[in-house]
């Protein structure tokens, strides 16, 4: 309706590769909350891992979450951290879509495991002033409250236990990934040769 706000969920990730799990958090927040677009931002360079291992080229990522969104309504593949270049703050997305909408109500989607690093984040009090806290429950995690200030949403999803870390490994040594990783992912996975090393 003309006047009305446009609700926008931001799920950021490295996504690698994406996987079941991230996608049926994201459809369950776009149906919970009612947004009217869900974003999954493809980190360029995921600050949090620098250094801890290598991460596939973020075209390649950005590339399986394209794959994996096709046809699922609500969910659009983002490339605005990769575009912009650099190391990947969310309060910086946050800030370049409110330039984009100023009228845009602007909700960042985390799993519960990241609750705790929130004051480690880029201006996090900038954040938490301009975007809501959508704050997806993971199976054995425990339950931390978010800083002050924060406003914040909680949604329950269905336990998905297998992380992007096994799922490369398992693609590295050639086991199956069926029914973990969408057909469209594992199809793009296999032109790209991406996590191929034990094939």
């Amino acid at each position: 309706m003309v006047g009305e706000s446009a609700r926008i969920g931001i799920f950021g990730g490295t996504f690698d590769p994406i996987h079941r799990g991230h996608l049926e958090a994201a459809e369950t927040v776009f149906r919970t909350l009612r947004l009217d677009r869900l974003l999954l931002v493809v980190a360029n360079e995921p600050w949090q891992k620098e250094g801890t291992r290598s991460v596939t080229p973020a075209e390649d990522r950005y590339a399986m979450v394209e794959a994996a969104t096709e046809g699922r309504t609500g969910l659009e593949p983002s490339r605005i951290e990769i575009d912009r270049g650099g190391p990947s703050y969310t309060v910086d997305t946050v800030n370049e879509l409110h330039r984009q909408d100023p009228s845009s109500q602007l909700i960042v989607v985390i799993g519960a495991d990241v609750v705790a690093d929130l004051p480690t984040w880029k201006d996090e009090p900038v954040l938490r002033q301009n975007a809501t806290l959508a704050v997806v429950d993971r199976p054995g995690v425990e339950v931390v409250e978010p800083p002050a200030g924060w406003q914040t949403v909680r949604v329950p999803v269905e336990p998905f236990d297998v992380s992007s870390t096994e799922l490369r490994a398992r693609l590295e040594v050639g086991l199956p990934v069926d029914g973990l990783i969408p057909d469209p992912v594992i199809r793009c996975i296999r032109l790209r040769g991406l996590y191929a090393t034990g094939r």
